[in-house]
């Protein structure tokens, strides 16, 4: 097989949802099936770590898609000039755009449709595009790619999809996201959070993950236990930002809370296995891949009761209402002063966690490839 790939997420260093399903599901099934031959497209210069094997022909094609306009350009010109050259028997997008210009058969992964549903969290010329194209996307494709079952759901509701054009195809964890010793666990504290245990939020800084609520309860939860917990917050400040700034340089208890950039996979696995416990009540998640690199690390979860958090959580965590600030300090100090329950929901993890592997999802991708060309 011909296997055409859209890898323009695949940025040194930069690698976040998107970027991580592509690296990780197209590295197993490029190593797994040298006997197939694999397009790598990229919009910019790429790291030479991203071309896994021999079997890879990566290809630069301009423009760099970053707005708007250019993704139409990329996708709708630029792409369809390639796919004729090369002549691949299918086209896969990770990011949930297609080509609207291409004969070639296409499957898409659409992770969400956060932007149907808050729409103002996203500037208008994002929103726009989104919602006026990716039905179109998602109905021209021979097949949709999604992560949850939640997700499949929505697709359905949301674009008159039917359940058997959509597959799903969970997230996994990379393989640094393991329990720690006490030892690394102390030293982490004590690098991250002046060696005291903390909560922790991992993701990019941005409205939809509700930090702003997240912090208001960390605020009751201080006030009425009194507990040296500590709350760590690592990502970078996304659009629409401003007002997490503001509660945070505002916050009563401001000198308890520890702001990080974006960090790398070996850094961010300490810093998640050494939590308490991961907060992680955002609004609105195709997935919610924290929660499972939590749970692989063995560390219990206070999660959203909707969308796809319970579906990834199972009983590994306490699912609260997003929209409470009551019901997510209540969780914390449930954590804190019950610890049987944190070692129930920590002993969950274990099983919860088998139920999600890059190495079944990348072969179940595999097979959906090779049914679509076969037919």
């Amino acid at each position: 097989m011909k296997i055409a790939v859209n890898t323009r997420f695949l940025l040194k260093d930069k690698l976040e949802g998107i970027g991580w399903f592509t690296h990780e599901i197209f590295k197993r099934m490029v190593l797994n099936h040298p006997e197939d031959e694999f397009i790598f497209i990229f919009d910019r210069p790429f790291d030479e770590r991203f071309i896994f094997s021999d079997n890879v022909t990566p290809i630069i094609v301009s423009p760099p898609a970053r707005h708007p306009i250019l993704w139409k350009i990329w996708f709708d010109f630029s792409i369809p000039k390639i796919l004729k050259k090369h002549n691949p028997d299918i086209f896969i997008s990770t990011d949930g755009f297609a080509s609207l210009r291409t004969n070639v058969p296409q499957i898409t992964t659409i992770h969400d449709l956060a932007f149907e549903h808050y729409p103002e969290h996203l500037p208008f010329k994002f929103r726009y595009y989104l919602r006026k194209f990716t039905p179109k996307f998602a109905h021209i494709v021979k097949k949709i790619v999604t992560v949850s079952a939640f997700s499949k759901k929505d697709l359905q509701d949301q674009y008159k999809i039917p359940a058997e054009k959509i597959s799903v195809i969970y997230n996994g964890a990379h393989a640094e996201y393991k329990p720690l010793s006490a030892e690394t666990i102390q030293a982490i504290r004590k690098e991250y959070a002046s060696g005291k245990p903390y909560f922790v939020f991992a993701g990019a800084l941005h409205p939809r993950k509700n930090i702003e609520k997240l912090l208001e309860a960390f605020a009751v939860f201080k006030k009425e236990t009194k507990s040296d917990m500590q709350l760590l917050l690592v990502g970078r400040f996304a659009w629409k930002s401003d007002g997490i700034k503001n509660a945070m340089s505002q916050h009563p208890y401001r000198d308890d809370i520890h702001n990080y950039d974006y960090m790398n996979v070996d850094k961010l696995s300490k810093i998640i296995g050494s939590a308490y416990a991961l907060t992680f009540v955002s609004l609105f998640e195709g997935f919610g891949i924290p929660i499972l690199e939590a749970i692989r690390c063995k560390v219990p979860s206070i999660t959203a009761n909707k969308t796809s958090m319970p579906e990834v959580a199972g009983e590994t965590g306490i699912l609260v209402s997003p929209e409470s600030t009551v019901e997510i300090a209540d969780a914390m100090k449930m954590l804190v002063t019950n610890p049987a329950l944190r070692q129930r929901l920590t002993d969950n993890c274990e099983g919860q966690g088998r139920k999600f592997s890059w190495e079944q999802s990348a072969e179940k991708f595999y097979q959906l490839i090779k049914k679509e060309i076969s037919t």
